[in-house]
């Protein structure tokens, strides 16, 4: 899940739940819902200050959120049960081979902790035994994409491992991947 809420460009709270390419809204007291085949994908909740607090819309503290929002939704929807676990974690590459199919890629094998993600990686830079940033299925980007489960050149990849840049981090003009030192805890949030 994503929050945002900028109160300079209105007093609307923007959740979004999942990606789709595909779209369609519908209006209700006070909110909009975002769906896709009837599947829920993010709500824009109108006022939003009306119903939380400044510090709730300032932290985007997303359980305290989700509490309200099904509180507003609850006539309409029923209620929302968003994954609040952290979505951009430290991993470690366990193991780093060439794609068969494309010379500029590489299968990854990657711990973030509590699971092992095969991630196709095409950063000139990751190799075996680093520390990563990887962004798992259910993260939004900070420029919007959201990672889903996909394919590159027939090969599954859960998940992405992830730059300075992709992570909106001061660039240090290094081509590739961020790699971490050993002060870093695998499994760990990367966003505090």
């Amino acid at each position: 899940m994503k929050l945002t809420y900028n109160k300079n460009i209105g007093d609307v709270l923007l959740v979004s739940l999942k990606g789709s390419d595909n779209f369609e809204t519908k209006d209700f007291d006070g909110y909009t819902t975002i769906v896709d085949n009837d599947e829920l994908l993010g709500l824009n909740i109108f006022n939003a200050s009306e119903t939380f607090t400044e510090e709730e819309l300032t932290e985007l503290n997303e359980e305290s959120i989700v509490e309200k929002i099904n509180e507003i939704i609850k006539d309409d929807l029923g209620e929302i049960n968003p994954d609040l676990s952290p979505k951009f974690v430290v991993g470690f590459v366990k193991e780093c081979k060439p794609h068969e199919d494309a010379d500029r890629l590489n299968v990854t094998t990657v711990d973030v902790g509590d699971e092992e993600l095969q991630i196709v990686c095409g950063a000139p830079n990751v190799d075996k035994g680093q520390k990563v940033v990887v962004a798992k299925v259910g993260a939004f980007m900070p420029n919007g994409l959201y990672i889903k489960p996909s394919e590159l050149r027939g090969v599954k990849s859960n998940g992405m491992i992830c730059s300075k840049k992709e992570l909106n981090l001061e660039d240090d003009g290094v081509r590739g991947i961020y790699v971490l030192d050993d002060n870093y805890e695998v499994g760990q949030s990367f966003f505090k």
